[in-house]
């Protein structure tokens, strides 16, 4: 059975999908269309329903949840790793509020993160996320929201942190943070969304066991970044959560659609969250 699978070209992904579409581990008769997109491209395309299997921003899951179900293999949660607002100067809280702030996009989590924390900062631009340093550096914005790899760059250009997010999210809520997560449509069978589910455990398993062996498809993707930032990305972005969520990385995915849903940020649902094992 071939199934179409997105995902991003950032390191974490193509480092935790190389096995299984390369055939390095069973695959259990699986095979797969890989489309790569940048992270709100892959938003838009599950509101869109366009691929079988895709990764995409926890923030805009909610957005899908009549569609897709999340895997328990294959999210981004971790500590100390979320989106960063950088800027030229220090701004105070009342001056980000009526900043002109460019984000990775309206649904990422970096989005949701950034109106729990400022609910004023209203005037908001959507960009690609690696053109974002470029435009805090040229003034076309007066802040920025950085996801990926521009946490390990912005300093060498200048720029400095206004608020860790991530940070700001464990303070209040003791979790790790919840970033992306991959998701399955519904209405595939439940034997092959399981299916599925373990391949890509299985993959992840291997990358983990076996760094080296997936570096030559990361690389490939990743041409403008050193291996040094490559590897910081990995190991930010990939962990055990990622081989499989757990008690407590479910606990944080709740708590992030509660702490949502309670501020009027999603509506809630009545949709299973995650894949029944």
């Amino acid at each position: 059975m071939k199934l179409s699978l997105g995902f991003s070209p950032c390191p974490n992904d193509t480092y935790i999908f190389d096995a299984m579409i390369h055939g390095k581990v069973d695959t259990e008769g699986l095979e797969f269309d890989v489309v790569l997109g940048d992270v709100e491209k892959l938003n838009q395309g599950a509101f869109n329903k366009e691929l079988d299997i895709t990764k995409l921003s926890y923030h805009a899951y909610a957005y899908a949840l009549e569609d897709y179900v999340l895997l328990n293999s294959g999210s981004a949660l971790g500590n100390n790793c979320g989106p960063l607002l950088i800027a030229r100067r220090p701004m105070s809280p009342e001056e980000i509020n009526r900043a002109r702030i460019a984000i990775p996009g309206k649904y990422t989590t970096a989005n949701f993160l950034l109106s729990l924390a400022y609910p004023k900062a209203i005037h908001k631009t959507e960009m690609l996320f690696s053109d974002i340093e470029n435009a805090v550096l040229n003034e076309s914005i007066d802040a920025g929201l950085i996801i990926h790899e521009n946490r390990f760059t912005y300093r060498e250009k200048g720029l400095i942190k206004l608020r860790d997010l991530g940070e700001y999210w464990e303070e209040g809520f003791h979790l790790p943070i919840p970033l992306g997560g991959i998701v399955i449509k519904r209405d595939i069978p439940l034997e092959i969304q399981q299916k599925v589910d373990r391949v890509l455990r299985r993959s992840v398993s291997y990358a983990l066991q076996n760094p080296e062996q997936s570096m030559d498809y990361v690389s490939r993707h990743a041409q403008e970044m050193s291996p040094e930032v490559m590897m910081q990305h990995i190991n930010l972005y990939v962990n055990h959560f990622t081989e499989d969520l757990g008690r407590e990385g479910k606990n944080a995915v709740k708590k992030l659609f509660d702490t949502a849903t309670k501020s009027g940020i999603i509506q809630a649902s009545d949709y299973d969250l995650f894949l029944s094992n």
